[in-house]
């Protein structure tokens, strides 16, 4: 393999974060599905935007999320992602600028706006997203910056880019980049009803085209359609080289050569908001696998990364995550 330039590159939907405390009562009067994602429409997105209560405005998207916590790590990285010309376009690359992380992806002059998220954190962390995704799903094979992708030792692909035809083609496509050019590439399921909708051609990346898989318990359960959180492990482990899959509070179970690995999750004082947990946890286990850790590391990496973000609001790290590995006595 050639030398590279970044540890990972990420690519996904680029999306504009809204966050604001809610209770259970007012879910149910939106009629908003609890702890789950759904998509939304503009005019949705307008009215869900003005009834958030003193929200929190932030860059989000779960793939550009991990790629930020990839830099707070130290590592080297860069996104490649679709805004908007428009407000909250301009506060995403500015944002992703500031954490040391190129973003050169053309914006859209004319069509919808920058995406966004609007999510409604309850008082036990529950996080409530409603998607318009906007701009980012006009994301095609053009808006792939090829030289970007082969400097990149690993490409990062979040799931939820499946939603559109045009951005599922700029997917593969860059997937071909990169194992052309010797690199790995890793996938995020994103959500179990993400893969609901894609099972089948998820099923087809994982068992011949991704070299590391990141999941949830929900969304391994949902990929091979049981129950059996064992029977799970044991198809994936036949199916992909390394994989991870997070448990909340369990921990997670790394899958690589011989037996499946659990590592514990690290300790919370009080879980603020779990949004962005699980784009945390896929940053610190690239980080450490891009610089040659045990997998049991990168685990635990992951489970640092997210315990710091789910300690306060918002989907990206407020301190170093490198400070943190290094108090934990991780040698990076």
């Amino acid at each position: 393999m050639t030398s590279t330039r970044y540890d990972v590159v990420g690519l996904g939907n680029a999306i504009v974060d809204v966050l604001s405390s809610a209770d259970d009562a007012f879910l149910k009067s939106w009629d908003i599905q609890k702890d789950a994602m759904t998509l939304i429409e503009e005019p949705r997105a307008e009215e869900l935007t003005a009834e958030a209560k003193n929200p929190i405005i932030t860059s989000g998207g779960s793939g550009a999320n991990t790629i930020a916590g990839v830099s707070s790590f130290g590592g080297s990285a860069a996104y490649i992602g679709k805004t908007a010309n428009d407000d909250l376009g301009r506060q995403f690359r500015e944002e992703m600028t500031k954490t040391g992380v190129p973003f050169a992806t053309h914006p859209l002059e004319d069509g919808p706006a920058t995406a966004r998220c609007i999510i409604f954190v309850t008082d036990d962390g529950a996080r409530s997203m409603n998607t318009f995704l906007g701009a980012s799903v006009l994301f095609s094979k053009e808006d792939v910056d090829e030289e970007v992708v082969r400097e990149g030792r690993i490409l990062y692909l979040e799931g939820y880019l499946f939603d559109k035809d045009d951005a599922k083609a700029a997917f593969i496509h860059a997937s071909e980049i990169a194992k052309s050019a010797g690199r790995l590439v890793a996938l995020t399921l994103s959500d179990s009803f993400c893969v609901d909708r894609h099972r089948e051609s998820f099923l087809h990346l994982v068992q011949g085209h991704v070299d590391i898989l990141f999941a949830n318990e929900e969304e391994l359960l949902s990929l091979y359609q049981t129950r059996d959180f064992d029977e799970a492990i044991a198809r994936l482990q036949a199916d992909t080289a390394i994989a991870a899959v997070t448990r909340s509070e369990k921990g997670s179970v790394v899958i690589g050569d011989g037996e499946p690995l659990t590592v514990a999750a690290e300790p919370v004082a009080k879980v603020v908001d779990t949004t962005g947990a699980g784009d945390q946890y896929a940053a610190g286990f690239l980080f450490g696998y891009a610089r040659g850790l045990p997998l049991a590391t990168c685990a635990r990496l992951g489970h640092i990364a997210a315990a710091e973000v789910i300690s306060h609001f918002g989907p990206r790290p407020e301190v170093s995550l490198a400070g943190l590995a290094e108090a934990a006595g991780i040698k990076l």
